[in-house]
This record gives C-alpha cells, structure tokens and sequence, in this order.
C-alpha cells in the first residue's frame, strides 16, 4: 500500500477537485488523474468516478481519505520523535494569522524563534470568521479568531491563546467618551462603521440590536482596523476596535459596553498530523507564551485619557 495514494485520496478530499490537488502540490491535472488510476489498479477498485466536469470520490475513495489521515499523524509522530532524539528542532513553519491578532502576538514569536534553526513563514489573512478552518490544508498554523465556538473545527486541533476583549472605539471629544462605559441604547443613536457581514467584530453590531430592539445604522463596511481608526479619529462615527493593538494615545478612547460579553477568541488551528512536527510544536509554544505576556500587560478596562 503506497502511502502517498493515500496522502493523494486525502487531498482530493480536502481541496474537493482535481485541478485544486494539482495546484497546491505543483502538479498538472493530468498528472494527478493519472496517479488516480494507478491507486485504483493498486487497490484493485474505483476510488473516483465522475460528478459533472470532475470527480469525486467513491465509497472506497472517502474510507481510504479517511483512513490516510491517521497514517499521516503517525507518520508525523515518528519524524517528531526523531526530530526530538536528533537535538534542535528545524524546519520551515508555515503560518497564516488575521492581522489584528498577529499584531500583538506576532513580534514576540520571532524574536524568539530567531535564534533557532526554525524558520517562520508568515502570511496575514484576513477573511470571514468560518473561512479559517480551510486554510489549515496549507499552512502549519493558522491563527483565527471567534466569539463563539470555533466554526468549522471538526477534526482540527484547536488551542485558544488569548480572549480578547472588543470595544467601542469614539474620537476624543466624542459625546459618549465622558461615560465609562456604554449601553446598548446608546450605540444605536450614533452611526458606525462595520466590518464585512460575517466577521466576528459584527457579532458585536448584532448584540447591539438584540438588546436595544433597534438596528444599527452602518455607513461602511471595512475590513482594515488601522483605515476603520483613521475615519472614527476625524467622525463622530464609533467602531468596534480590538482593545489590545488599537492606540488609544493617537487621538482614541475605547469603551465597554455594559451587559454584554464582547470578548473574542483567538485561537490556532492545525491540521493533526502537521501539529505533530517539532518544529511546529515548538512555535506554538512561543504563540502561547506571546499571549500569556500579551493578557498580562493588557489593562482591566480601557485605557484613556479621558475619563469621567
């Protein structure tokens, strides 16, 4: 039994097509069908059969997909034993993390890591909440963020490493910046700018309207914290900023809503048998020390300088 016909079965059952395996393990699509057929010839039984313009695995295909996953653990366990055995773990480590959180996690990570042989590759992606899971299929670390329960997670190794709390960001001067915190009848009487519908951050705009029985009145939809900060500086406009990373010496206040829970996880997702590598194991032990320190320094309440 060939072990990569296995890990080939896996991956179409991950990306869900052929031309989607082929690209992301630098193959044509010919390539990839043909060593298809030589799985099938060795397990002497069809593994794929066609669904519209592509294919799909068969009964058999979706048992052995399932199946290689363990294989590729206990693989990924031996080579982290002999990592272990051999002294210094080395390797590329690769790492996809929503910019906001990468922020306050990021610069200790590799300062840390940079005296080792383990070399971080980073890329910062910032996308809908649920889409997360889906990119532990090519990188080794993915850092996501929830209010809830992760979506999505069925089968990942899931390790929250911070819960951090999400504010309303105003100008200084800002008629709701005199009182310490907010209720949600207030933030419906301001307009906001929102983030995309369903990011984490619009959870907030969401408890907002539950509690008050009011809509929210959004004037933009962005994604990018440090743009969202620069308008609310010269609006009378709010956000919902992350309390850790957002400056609140340039020009900000932050303040809580009261009576609801606002925090977000952020949390690292793996697929099992790349969280197995030593080199991997050893980054996220630097994620969650990063964390510990970021939580330690991070105030009670919002800092500000004005307060009533």
């Amino acid at each position: 039994m060939d072990v990569r016909h296995l890990e080939l079965l896996r991956e179409l059952a991950d990306r869900g097509s052929v031309t989607a395996v082929a690209a992301a393990t630098h193959r044509t699509p010919s390539a990839v069908s043909q060593q298809l057929r030589t799985a099938e010839r060795e397990f002497g039984t069809a593994l794929v059969e066609p669904e519209g313009r592509g294919l799909r695995l068969t009964d058999a295909g979706r048992l052995l997909a399932d199946e290689a996953r363990g294989v590729s653990r206990a693989l990924a366990e031996v080579q982290a034993r002999f990592d272990e055995f051999r002294g210094q773990p080395t390797g590329v480590v690769t790492l996809a993390a929503l910019p906001s959180a990468a922020t306050f996690l990021l610069p200790q990570v590799l300062a840390e890591l940079e005296p080792t042989a383990i070399q971080l590759e980073c890329t910062d992606v910032d996308i809908s909440e649920r889409e997360y899971a889906g990119l532990v299929t090519d990188f080794d670390i993915v850092i996501g963020h929830s209010l809830r329960r992760p979506r999505g997670a069925l089968n990942l190794r899931t390790t929250i490493l911070a819960r951090e709390p999400l504010d309303i960001a105003m100008r200084v001067g800002h008629k709701l910046a005199r009182r310490r915190q907010l209720a949600a009848r207030e933030l419906v009487d301001v307009e906001w700018y929102g983030v995309p519908l369903g990011y984490p951050f619009d959870t907030i705009r969401l408890a907002v309207e539950a509690e008050s029985g009011r809509e929210v009145t959004i004037t933009q939809r962005l994604r990018d914290n440090r743009l969202i900060e620069a308008l609310v500086r010269e609006s009378d406009r709010v956000a919902v900023l992350p309390r850790f990373t957002t400056p609140t010496n340039a020009g900000l206040v932050l303040r809580p809503i009261a009576g609801l829970d606002t925090g977000r996880h952020v949390i690292a997702m793996q697929r099992p048998d790349r969280a197995e590598r030593l080199a991997v194991r050893r980054t996220l032990e630097a994620f969650r020390r990063a964390a510990a320190a970021a939580q330690s320094r991070a105030p009670a309440s919002p800092p500000s300088h004005e307060r009533s």
